[in-house]
């Protein structure tokens, strides 16, 4: 299966479980394997045959500053639903990071996999 990745993207968003985490959108860092959904845009040279990313992220950042969530978990689940449903792809790996969140820990994240890889 070909891969888009797409590393060390940053978009906000609220998210947190106490009460001093949900006051503002904190900065989260996206990791994504999106699986595409042929093999066509290798042949073609043409964005219609392939998942535009500069869409994937403008997307993903509008998405989120619209949304809520107490866990990473379930945020990482939310981008992996949006990237299944609305760009076509089989499989998806997503990594969210939050930053400097504890003292003397410089990233506390999360990693999911979601559909099928071939």
């Amino acid at each position: 299966m070909d891969t888009i990745y797409l590393h060390g993207v940053r978009a906000q968003t609220l998210i947190g479980w106490y009460d001093w985490e949900r006051t503002a959108q904190q900065d989260v860092e996206l990791d994504l394997d999106i699986g595409l959904p042929s093999n066509r845009a290798s042949a073609s040279d043409d964005l219609v045959d392939t998942i535009d990313y500069d869409l994937v992220v403008r997307t993903l950042r509008d998405e989120l500053t619209q949304q809520h969530f107490l866990l990473l978990e379930a945020l990482a689940d939310f981008i992996a639903r949006v990237l299944l449903e609305r760009f076509g792809t089989p499989w998806v790996r997503v990594s969210v990071t939050k930053l400097g969140i504890l003292q003397d820990v410089a990233r506390v994240g999360v990693t999911i996999e979601r559909g099928h890889r071939t």
